[in-house]
């Protein structure tokens, strides 16, 4: 499906770590390691938290959008190319299920960025988007909002592939869901401020 994103954004260079984590929370580990454990809730909170310091529209990034800062320009599986290897991404299994990768997560901007400037689109830790799901595309905004009409209700898409997935799951178009109280070991997000 097409989508067209006329608006400028300013798009994180990573997911957002523990240490920027923890100024918001005053709890966790202070790293440079993506934050883990946080719900859908606990992602817009954080967003609006920065939204209330700076005065910027801060909010998770629309599926749409995610998946455009992924490929970055690029018409392949993954914005390396049609294979993605150890040393592009950080995964654990090969398609075979055979372990190939550290099997933990690493820190931000670890790996080359992509064409975009951005870190971890592929692997280390999946990320919420502002998205509930659907199924397929079909009826979806053509500029890339985000779309809350006949979503399946008490879900969150989430995106990118984690630490501990294989290459599949980490296709530019991969993408699944998660109830948005769900809080896992290879889940973050990252944030995005509206051009003003």
């Amino acid at each position: 499906h097409q989508v067209e994103i006329r608006r400028n954004l300013w798009v994180a260079r990573h997911p957002v770590t523990e240490a920027e984590w923890a100024a918001f929370s005053g709890e966790g580990p202070v790293g440079d390691l993506p934050v883990v454990n946080v719900s859908w809730y606990d992602a817009c909170a954080y967003a609006g938290w920065l939204q209330e310091i700076t005065g910027r529209p801060f909010r998770l990034l629309t599926e749409a959008e995610w998946e455009y800062c992924c490929r970055a320009g690029t018409e392949t599986i993954f914005s390396t190319g049609n294979l993605i290897t150890p040393s592009a991404a950080n995964f654990l299994h090969d398609e075979s299920g055979d372990r190939i990768g550290l099997g933990q997560r690493t820190r931000t901007e670890y790996y080359s960025a992509n064409p975009f400037g951005l870190c971890d689109m592929h692997g280390n830790v999946c990320e919420w988007v502002a998205d509930p799901w659907h199924p397929n595309y079909i009826g979806s905004p053509p500029d890339g909002r985000v779309w809350n009409q006949g979503c399946i209700e008490g879900s969150r898409v989430i995106r990118g592939g984690a630490w501990d997935y294989m290459p599949r799951l980490l296709r530019s178009a991969w993408r699944d869901w998660l109830d948005p109280l769900t809080k896992r070991d290879n889940l973050g997000f990252r944030v995005v401020c509206d051009d003003t």
